[in-house]
């Protein structure tokens, strides 16, 4: 594993045999990594160059992309913001032919302050039953949208709309047995040892909710499943990936976490989800310090 600071990753599979994973880092240009197995990764450059690097927020920071195929182009959106600047924050968008890129910004699709949502950063691309749609949002409540066909737009006169509540950022939904599975981060990311970042999750059967817990309270209310908490080794587990099913059929999440032992950064984790009765667990909802690898 990667045993530098690496948070928010989103994860591919290429059509080279590898999987590319992107995420948030102190270079300016969002690093990409690649990998056979899940385990072993090599850097292999960045989306983006300092001339290319997307500007709608001249002195933001690129964070937390989410990499997609999307006809024959890979299609990346991505937040940029100021620390602190969550009405001039956006999310952008640029497409590339291979997944190592380079890249090509698009530019930005919208900011807080033209819809009137605070924080709009931490996005997330579904297509599901034949239509495209993008999720976001950070600590002021969780929203989502259709796009255009090709997933470079918003659709024309597509409601926004609300699906949990205020508790949330690093949104990802997945589909399995008729449910969609909303995970998402609640608490504090970003603050080293005293990192309070939470991995949790709840369901629905329609895509935009209501999602509810065990109990059936819904997480418009933040009410939720937790998945994975910090443990004595590792504190703030959050932002997780898309799922990567190996040839076994076992599922395995990418998130990042604050390393007690060395607490400089947020690492790149990864752990085995496993299901029972229609709900995800981690086995002893805590990060692994050893665990079997993914098969491939």
């Amino acid at each position: 594993m990667i045993n530098y600071s690496l948070p928010d990753p989103s994860i591919i599979e290429g059509e080279d045999g590898y999987f590319y994973l992107y995420a948030t880092e102190n270079i300016r240009n969002l690093p990409i990594h690649r990998s056979k197995d899940l385990v072993h990764w090599n850097f292999v450059g960045t989306a983006f160059t300092d001339k290319t690097r997307p500007a709608f927020e001249p002195k933001g920071g690129l964070w937390a992309p989410d990499i997609n195929k999307i006809g024959d182009k890979y299609v990346m959106y991505y937040s940029m913001s100021t620390w602190g600047g969550e009405w001039t924050c956006g999310i952008g968008i640029a497409t590339a032919d291979k997944p190592e890129g380079p890249f090509t910004d698009l530019g930005k699709l919208f900011r807080s302050n033209e819809i009137k949502i605070q924080n709009c950063i931490d996005p997330f691309y579904i297509e599901d039953n034949g239509k495209k749609y993008l999720f976001w949002g950070s600590f002021h409540g969780i929203y989502g949208t259709e796009l255009t066909e090709d997933g470079l737009s918003l659709k024309k006169d597509a409601p926004i709309v609300q699906i949990a509540g205020d508790a949330y950022e690093g949104t990802y939904i997945h589909k399995r047995d008729g449910y969609y599975y909303l995970f998402a981060s609640i608490g504090r990311c970003c603050e080293g040892l005293k990192s309070t970042y939470t991995t949790v999750v709840g369901r629905s059967k329609n895509l935009f909710g209501p999602y509810v817990d065990k109990k059936g309270l819904s997480m418009s209310d933040n009410h939720h499943e937790i998945l994975i908490q910090k443990s004595k080794e590792f504190v703030g587990p959050g932002h997780n990936s898309e799922l990567v099913t190996d040839k076994k059929g076992n599922d395995w999440m990418f998130y990042h976490a604050v390393s007690v032992a060395n607490p400089e950064g947020r690492v790149l984790m990864m752990d085995r989800v496993q299901w029972k009765g229609g709900w995800p667990f981690v086995k002893g909802t805590s990060p692994s310090l050893k665990a079997a690898a993914p098969k491939f």
